[in-house]
């Protein structure tokens, strides 16, 4: 990817990025749910990274529907996202990905890919997807492993650490997708840890605490 090509490539997707306190030992990616954009986990950063030992950044996602906001791609019924616009998302965010990887020199192997609803969703496709590299790990908040043509997750490859946590009034995403892509995972012999809470669809602030001790042993010092 020459120089051009990677500056197009990230400015495909706009984003925030916070600095770490120093050299950066690794790379931290959120991915907003449906209707936000990349403000809406950027606080999380220093939540799960208090120490500031990573490189923050949160994408915005490339559509704009109704009822406002940005998307990953258009949802014609949970867990199974609309081919055209998943597979578009998908390269572009993979594109985007590796550009990313290129301008900081932070590899794949030291990079987190998280975040929340349809964020999730682009984290487990990007980090389970066969063509693309391995992540550390995989932080999916109140999402799902996606069911739609032309994606599988790979299984056969060594898997990245998840950690999954999700509430178990989600009137949105149920819980039976954590709990299925749980049985997923461990069945594939992932590092994983898993869990749920009393709650709808949101990020329990327990679940960050334990997950920021998660980050940083996924991407050690």
């Amino acid at each position: 990817m020459t120089d051009d090509e990677q500056r197009d490539a990230l400015t495909a997707l706009a984003h925030r990025m916070r600095e770490p306190a120093g050299e950066p030992e690794g790379l931290l990616v959120l991915h907003h749910g449906r209707a936000t954009d990349e403000n809406d986990l950027f606080p999380l950063l220093d939540l799960l990274d208090p120490e500031r030992r990573l490189l923050g950044v949160t994408p915005r996602g490339p559509l704009s529907l109704p009822p406002g906001g940005a998307h990953w791609y258009v949802v014609p019924r949970v867990g199974y996202p609309d081919p055209d616009t998943f597979a578009a998302t998908y390269a572009t965010l993979s594109t985007w990905h590796d550009a990313l990887a290129a301008a900081t020199g932070i590899p794949p192997e030291r990079t987190v890919l998280g975040g929340f609803s349809q964020g999730t969703v682009m984290s487990y496709a990007l980090g389970l997807g066969g063509d693309r590299p391995r992540p550390a790990g995989i932080l999916a908040m109140s999402g799902f492993v996606p069911s739609v043509p032309g994606w599988a997750p790979d299984l056969e490859r060594p898997l990245p650490r998840v950690a999954i946590g999700h509430g178990t009034a989600d009137p949105i995403i149920s819980v039976d997708f954590a709990r299925a892509a749980r049985s997923l995972l461990e069945e594939a012999g992932a590092d994983l840890l898993y869990r749920e809470y009393p709650l709808a669809h949101s990020v329990e602030p327990r679940f960050l605490a334990e997950a920021a001790d998660w980050v940083a042993a996924t991407i050690p010092s």
